[in-house]
């Protein structure tokens, strides 16, 4: 029997199910780096377009054709320089970004021949080039300016304000509850699209441009509190990410073996062998996006003989992309669709089993069929979307759906608080989005921390006057 930190206590879960040589290989990059001639060849075949299309698709603004050109006149840093420019983190984005439904969607390439340019990589072996040998920095922090800044939450939207903002010259406080920096980028991917330790690798290079003090274990609501943080600093932003998860729709108790998705994919991040990591036989997830299909890929490198992925609408309405679920069904992922969790099956609190309506598309929305059937499982991994926790900001911020509600410049109904990425009303659970969502709200934040005294004293003045 198998009891480990995660809480699972299961006879058919265990660690070692694979050779120990075995790991290295399946855990290996999931798309490898192109070499310097393949990189030129490939940029070669941009049309270098006027108004791009691509550049238009792409959240954090990269000038996509400018990169690519310099990629093809072998100016590897110059690429890098306009990428990271953009998007302070270029390099994850490079490697986990969906581009096939964004920038490579809209590639003319693509609409011509059918092969759009593999912009991914191109980025990818721009930054990678870059990060290989730095040397001169490309950004140098301004004379301080002797305004603080908090920023809650060391994500990508947390990480891209604090560089920001840094730049111009700010002190930045940056807090996070965990014990290394990166949010979704270091805890919530898959290692095969990660390796060799790269987020916490461009944080460390972000951090290096100073002006970034950084605290770890700290969690608003517990030991901070966003109005002492309002009155200590001079702007005060928000990128708490998501930490809670949707419950399960089940007429019977979780038993042993049951588990949340995420908390499996973050502690397999953190892992440092492989091997050592307690897998199931007979694995099933349940969801139908990105972080259930890296569930189940990495449940089967593990060592798992059937990984089962179960989503209960059809292939159309998975929000994993065609390329994601394409890639499970290679890794020997098995895909049942229109189907949904009816109740655990289970012997002495073990998990046995998963039964199952059959789904259809009724003239009311979704429902059940009448049909049934079970799966055998000594491990279900639930992905079934993550959830906002309101109760530090709930009484003070004003919440739109269950998240922070924010205007086009990451502000909050708080005066002198912004915020971004998924904890915020429109987040897309994408770390481009976040760096969008950051980018805006740093802008806003660095024009109010310019605004003097006497600027304020004026507008105030001419607002009474206005205003009789």
């Amino acid at each position: 029997m198998m009891s480990n930190e995660s809480g699972i206590n299961a006879p058919g879960i265990q660690s070692g199910r694979r050779e120990p040589t075995a790991y290295a290989r399946e855990f290996a990059d999931c798309a490898p780096p192109l070499s310097p001639v393949q990189a030129v060849t490939e940029a070669e075949r941009c049309h270098y377009c006027f108004d791009a299309p691509c550049t238009r698709a792409c959240p954090a603004d990269i000038d996509v054709p400018s990169f690519i050109q310099r990629i093809a006149q072998g100016n590897d840093r110059g690429a890098a320089e306009l990428i990271l420019s953009a998007n302070v983190l270029g390099g994850t984005c490079s490697r986990v970004c969906p581009t096939e439904t964004l920038c490579e969607q809209v590639c003319v390439r693509n609409a011509q021949d059918g092969r759009p340019l593999n912009i991914a990589l191109l980025q990818r072996h721009a930054t990678d080039h870059y990060f290989a040998a730095p040397g001169k920095p490309l950004f140098v922090r301004a004379p301080a300016s002797g305004k603080r800044v908090a920023v809650v939450g060391a994500g990508p939207a947390g990480l891209t304000v604090a560089h920001q903002l840094s730049l111009a010259g700010h002190d930045i406080d940056l807090f996070d509850a965990h014990s290394k920096a990166g949010g979704l980028n270091e805890y919530g991917l898959a290692s095969y699209k990660i390796t060799d330790d790269f987020a916490a690798r461009e944080v460390a290079w972000l951090l290096s441009t100073g002006g970034i003090t950084v605290h770890y274990g700290r969690t608003l609501g517990e030991d901070l509190n966003l109005s002492q943080l309002r009155e200590t600093y001079d702007a005060v932003f928000l990128g708490l990410g998501l930490s809670g998860v949707n419950q399960l729709e089940s007429d019977s108790p979780e038993p042993d073996g049951v588990r949340e998705a995420v908390d499996f994919i973050a502690e397999l991040r953190q892992c440092s062998d492989l091997s050592q990591m307690p897998i199931g036989r007979n694995v099933v997830v349940i969801g139908g996006g990105m972080t259930a299909v890296d569930a189940a890929v990495q449940a089967k490198k593990l060592g798992a003989r059937e990984v089962t992925l179960v989503y209960r609408r059809g292939e159309a309405e998975m929000k994993a992309s065609e390329k994601e679920q394409q890639w499970a069904r290679e890794c020997g992922v098995t895909l049942r669709l229109w189907a949904a969790p009816r109740h655990f099956e289970q012997q002495d609190h073990q998990l046995t089993g998963v039964v199952f309506d059959v789904m259809r598309q009724g003239a009311n929305g979704l429902e059940a069929s009448g049909e049934r059937f079970t799966l055998a499982a000594d491990m279900v991994l639930k992905a079934i979307g993550q959830t906002f926790d309101p109760a530090p900001v709930e009484q003070a911020i004003q919440l739109k759906q269950g998240r922070i509600a924010t205007d086009d410049a990451g502000r909050t109904s708080l005066s002198g608080v912004w915020a971004g990425g998924d904890c915020c009303f429109g987040g897309l659970d994408l770390t481009v989005d976040a760096v969008r969502m950051g980018k805006l709200a740093a802008r806003s934040m660095a024009l109010h921390l310019t605004i003097t005294e006497a600027d304020a004293a004026n507008a105030t003045s001419f607002k009474e006057r206005i205003h009789g």
